[in-house]
């Protein structure tokens, strides 16, 4: 579903991710740990099509992002960490713009904002200006919309932030749909328990390196994935 190869992301003089190689299969929760400019957000803004490669090839689906970009855009979904709503748009109104940009029909989309927006317990709320909406219910809108046109790839940067247990709950359940129905979900997070109990596959990346990627279970062998973690940044220190 998702296949990075040799990708290598240079900000002038400094090297943010080296020569990185993930394959992310349909039907895996593939989660990337790593601290802070590690390198996972500028390899999700890569495989979204924000950032171009400096060298390296990623492929969506099996097509080449860097060769057509359009196609690949339109099987994935990306949740930045801080999405940009547009605050004096309504809720609806936002979910039925991000609904044109995917070309979704009329019956189609409406069956899904209902399904999606009565998950999230934001029906009521989809009338008022995004503006006058909480961190917590922003960051619900955003994962409607991510959902919204049945992407096949889901790249999420800590989706988990401000969000409340039962969102988490449900976001998580949504994960595993997802993965269930053949789809793919790449995302980042700081929540090493909620990986290690979530996650069918895990990268570990510092300073730009892969230090390690495989099944969870190998990934942190016989100790907790946040022991395992700590050991693997320790050593390579």
């Amino acid at each position: 579903m998702l296949k990075i190869e040799h990708y290598t992301k240079r900000f002038g003089d400094k090297v943010a991710v080296h020569d990185l190689n993930l394959h992310i299969a349909p039907g895996e929760i593939y989660g990337f740990i790593g601290h802070n400019g590690a390198g996972k957000t500028t390899t999700l803004k890569a495989c979204a099509g924000i950032l171009a490669p400096d060298e390296g090839e990623i492929y969506i689906n099996g097509i080449s992002l860097r060769q057509d970009p359009m196609t690949c855009k339109k099987m994935i979904a990306y949740l930045p960490d801080n999405p940009e709503l547009y605050p004096y748009l309504t809720g609806i109104k936002y979910l039925n713009f991000i609904a044109d940009v995917f070309g979704i029909p009329a019956d189609t989309r409406e069956a899904s904002i209902h399904d999606l927006a009565a998950r999230f317990e934001l029906t009521s709320a989809l009338a008022q200006p995004i503006s006058t909406y909480s961190h917590g219910m922003k960051q619900r809108l955003a994962l409607i919309s991510a959902w919204i046109h049945a992407p096949k790839l889901i790249m999420m940067d800590e989706p988990f932030v401000g969000l409340d247990p039962t969102a988490a709950h449900l976001v998580k359940e949504m994960m595993r749909e997802h993965c269930d129905k053949g789809g793919a979900i790449f995302f980042s997070t700081h929540v090493l328990d909620v990986a290690e109990k979530l996650c069918d596959k895990i990268a570990i990346i510092r300073a730009g390196e892969l230090l390690r990627a495989g099944k969870t279970e190998d990934v942190k062998g016989d100790e907790s994935l946040e022991d395992a973690f700590l050991d693997l940044v320790e050593k390579a220190d």
